[in-house]
C-alpha cells in the first residue's frame, strides 16, 4: 500500500497521483486533506510518515506547493527518509542510494506529467543494498 497526503496546495496533484496509482493496480491510503480549503501541511505529512514508519504502508508520498514543508515534517518521524524530488534522476538515486521511503513533491513547481514519471521511478526503483549505502543509512539513523 502507498500512503499519500497533501495540503490544499497539493490537493489537485494528489488526486491525480491517486488515480495514477489506482490505474496501476496499487492500493492507496489517502491521508488527506480532502478539499482545497486552507489547512496546515504538518497534519497530513505526519499521517503519511506514521503510516510508513508503522508498516501500514510500504511507501509514502507527500505533496504541498513546494514540497519543502512536507519533507521537513515527514523527516521528523523516526524511521522516515523523505526525499524532495522534482526530477526523475533524483527519484531514482534517492531510492538506489538512500533507500528513501517517502517521496515529497512540490505541486507548484512540477507539472502532472513530470510528477507521474517521478512517482513511477520512485516506486519502481529498488534500493541498491551496496555496503557503502547501507553504512551511510545506518549513520543517518544513529
Amino acid at each position: 500500500m502507498i500512503a499519500i497526503g497533501s495540503d490544499h496546495g497539493g490537493f489537485d496533484l494528489k488526486a491525480a497521483v491517486i488515480r495514477h496509482l489506482q490505474d496501476r493496480g496499487l492500493e492507496v491510503e489517502d491521508c488527506g486533506t480532502y478539499s482545497k480549503a486552507s489547512c496546515d501541511y504538518p497534519e497530513f505529512a505526519k499521517s503519511v510518515a506514521h503510516a510508513v514508519a508503522e508498516g501500514r504502508a510500504k511507501k509514502g508520498i507527500v505533496i504541498c506547493t513546494t514540497g519543502i514543508g512536507v519533507s521537513i515534517t515527514a523527516n521528523k518521524v523516526h524511521g522516515i527518509r523523505c526525499a524532495l524530488c522534482s526530477d526523475v534522476t533524483s527519484a531514482r538515486l534517492t531510492r538506489l542510494h538512500n533507500d528513501a521511503n517517502v517521496l515529497a513533491m512540490g505541486a507548484g513547481l512540477i507539472g502532472e506529467n513530470v510528477a507521474m514519471d517521478i512517482v513511477d521511478t520512485f516506486l519502481g526503483t529498488e534500493f541498491s543494498g551496496e555496503e557503502r549505502h547501507v553504512r551511510r543509512i545506518r549513520a543517518i539513523e544513529e
